[in-house]
């Protein structure tokens, strides 16, 4: 064994800490499991390019290296790389949440707690995050409230998804092709075109992608394959750079993607087997729109910019839905009324709705860097959001729609406008001071057309209004005690606007906010070899919004209410190794997230009123969640072979916040494994296997709601495939 001392030191130091769980990391980009030395990690979250190991935030960042490293193809798989982090992705919507703050069930009226970002664009809708999972540049999983440069929608934190930047220097491409079980093909490609030197060039990328559905309906169904999907998208961004001081980016991306809609298992069914379900209904989920965006910026000095980002966003979502999940149900037979007796009687229905959504946004920074003492970010947002929904039921019909005797017509207009500014201050050379406050004021009116039931007094049209203002922020305190070592701690806030129920004798839902105290480490050891950073946290969670189902005076309605305040506190561990052939990477995170006091709540599966106690666990927060991968590089001729194993998992964690059967979704441990040879620089050859072992195990848990019965969606069992990327 060595015995030099500081070898010795940090042999030790690096064993405590992966050994205790005392640290987090971020990954490293691009080549890092291939070099000597990890990369520096350069995130953009900031409104400017900084070291993540210099800023105090917990994150992880992904490149699209990385991404094809660990075989992360959609917005779920990122559950399975990175700590504190639980996606469910059902119906129309993928919600996310993180350190078990975000979102659990969708209302007409209610917003995500987790910013999605798109090239700096905010994609204020969960129902339009997953169609642009391609060509992706970098993410950045942003832990914690984000309530400075983020704002609203920011109580459990942020991703950043950056798509790779036009250049001026020469032509360059990729093509992607993946061929897999159940009928799997994803075709990617990507160009840059350099159109005038140093002036001009074009992105373009697209995806295309056609999957069968792991579920079989053994049903009479004529429809669509549930599970079953269809994507096709593209992007081009178009850079001028007229002068060294001004850059213009044109942005334009659009996306069809049609589903045979999702498949639930309905919880009563005599089969049970998870893989076949019994429909006799045509389901189909489609989701069209377009994005673009223009963003300018101008370097008046080396250490001052003005940036601009107008963003307008158009999609829609259409979907149907088998109602009663099965092919046994009888519809109301023609001439009964569709009272509640007979819906009772008669379970059978088809659900269909729309919803469309019409988004302009402006964001406005003014950027100081490159000082050795201050630099700062001041800046102003706006957004306008128009969001017209239509829900229609048929209880008189089982296999297709026909005429709605149940409908739903509203239309919520949402306004955002907030000013912000963060100052980085170097008190010393080891000292930093990070302060940033934001003020938020946000309007909701919504209008309703049509609901069900006995008609509210002076309604149709009728319309309500809350307005919501917050000063959230964040002040943070860095020390950097060597070259390679940062400590930190912050104090942060997040801010999630109210909104309005559907039914106005439901009355408004207030604001939610998320303060957090947190500390942590960072640290590269070995000469930049391996990365180990750490975070310990404490989270007081107030005003929480939960949407569940509640009946006044006729069917129940969607309604989104206050909850009382929680509180967590856990810690997250990451770290990334490069020695020469071996690459490595870990995350842990430990969660402990409870109400603070006894509240009374909706509770769908028991269909009335009940009490959440304090100690009882917040909604999607699994205690625990790991990921490990291990590779390493033999030379194979001229070439290189790279076999690597990658497990995660993910602890317990319920739907609601109640425990039932019906909203547990248990815990699961997946291993993947693939093979990777690189004949040449230009050429990567792949073959894999994903969810090695087979494991059985339910993804999402899908709550009972006015249109549809609930039931679990199984994950993914075995599959195998090929994927061959060949880069020009």
């Amino acid at each position: 064994m060595n015995s030099n001392p500081l070898y010795r030191k940090k042999l030790l130091a690096s064993a405590i800490a992966v050994l205790s769980g005392s640290a987090t990391v971020a990954l490293a980009q691009d080549d890092a499991f291939n070099g000597a030395v990890l990369e520096e990690i350069v995130i953009t979250s900031e409104r400017r390019e900084v070291n993540l190991q210099e800023t105090p935030i917990s994150a992880t960042v992904l490149t699209g290296d990385s991404l094809i490293q660990k075989g992360v193809d959609n917005v779920d798989e990122l559950q399975q790389v990175a700590p504190s982090l639980a996606i469910n992705t059902y119906n129309r919507s993928t919600f996310i949440n993180i350190r078990g703050v975000g979102i659990a069930q969708s209302a007409p009226t209610s917003n995500p707690g987790v910013a999605y970002y798109i090239d700096g664009v905010l994609i204020p809708h969960e129902q339009f995050i997953g169609q642009s999972f391609y060509d992706i540049g970098a993410i950045e999983v942003l832990r914690g409230p984000q309530g400075t440069l983020t704002g609203q929608n920011s109580t459990g934190g942020a991703i950043y998804v950056t798509t790779p930047k036009p250049h001026t220097d020469e032509f360059s491409g990729s093509i992607d092709q993946t061929l897999g079980s159940y009928g799997w093909s994803r075709t990617q490609v990507g160009a840059n075109l350099p159109l005038a030197t140093d002036v001009a060039a074009l992105r373009i990328a697209g995806v295309y992608e056609t999957r069968d559905g792991w579920v079989d309906n053994k049903g009479p169904s004529t429809g669509m394959d549930p599970g079953s999907s269809d994507l096709k998208s593209m992007r081009a961004n178009l850079l001028l750079t007229p002068t060294d001081s001004q850059t213009y980016n044109f942005r334009y991306e659009t996306f069809d993607y049609e589903t045979g809609n999702i498949a639930v298992k309905d919880r009563n069914d005599p089969n049970d087997d998870p893989f076949e379900i019994s429909y006799d209904g045509r389901g189909y989920l489609d989701q069209k729109g377009y994005r673009a965006s223009v963003e300018g910026r101008w370097d008046f000095s080396d250490n001052l910019a003005l940036r601009a980002l107008y963003s307008t966003q158009d999609g829609y979502t259409k979907d149907q839905t088998d109602g009663d999940r099965t092919s046994t149900a009888p519809a109301i037979p023609t001439g009964l009324p569709a009272s509640g007796a007979n819906r009772a009687l008669y379970p059978g229905r088809i659900s269909r709705a729309q919803t469309d959504f019409e988004t302009d946004i402006l964001e406005v920074n003014l950027i100081s860097e490159g000082n050795e003492t201050v630099n700062w970010v001041a800046g102003a947002f706006f957004m306008s959001d128009d969001v017209p929904v239509i829900l229609e039921r048929d209880n008189y019909n089982t296999e297709d729609f026909d005429t709605s005797n149940s409908t739903i017509q509203a239309e919520a207009k949402n306004t955002s406008k907030s000013v912000f500014g963060q100052i980085d201050a170097n008190l010393s050379e080891a000292l930093q001071l990070t302060f940033g406050a934001r003020y938020s004021e946000d309007e909701q009116v919504y209008t309703r057309f049509a609901l069900p039931g006995p008609p509210p007094p002076n309604c149709f049209p009728c319309d309500t209004t809350q307005e919501s203002d917050k000063v959230t922020g964040r002040l943070g305190l860095n020390f950097f005690a060597s070259e390679d070592t940062m400590l930190y701690g912050t104090l942060s806030r997040g801010y999630k606007a109210g909104g309005v129920n559907l039914d106005p004798r439901q009355g408004v839902f207030e604001p939610e906010t998320n303060d957090v105290l947190e500390l942590g480490v960072k640290s590269e050891l070995f000469d930049s070899r391996l990365r180990v950073n750490a975070d310990v946290f404490y989270s007081d969670y107030a005003d929480i919004q939960f949407a569940s189902l509640r009946a006044l005076f006729g069917p129940p309605l969607p309604v989104t209410e206050n909850a009382a305040s929680a509180s967590a506190y856990g810690f997250e561990v990451e770290l990334t190794g490069a020695f020469n052939a071996l690459g490595f990477n870990v995350g842990l995170s430990y969660l402990n997230a409870t109400f603070d006091e006894d509240v009374v709540l909706n509770d769908t599966n028991a269909g009335a009123n009940n009490t959440v106690e304090a100690g009882d666990t917040l909604p999607f927060s699994p205690d625990i969640t790991f990921n490990a991968g291990i590779q390493y590089d033999f030379e194979v001729g001229d070439g290189t072979l790279i076999p690597r194993l990658q497990i995660s998992h993910i602890d317990d964690q319920l739907a609601t916040p109640f425990d039932h059967p019906e909203t547990r979704v248990d815990s699961r441990t997946l291993l993947d494994a693939k093979l990777t040879y690189l004949p040449t620089d230009e050429l990567m050859i792949e073959g894999f296997v994903t969810n090695l072992r087979d494991e059985e195990y339910v993804a999402s848990q899908i709550q009972n709601s006015s249109s549809a019965t609930g039931g679990p969606i199984y994950g993914a069992p075995r599959q195998f495939g090929l994927r061959a990327v060949y880069n020009f």
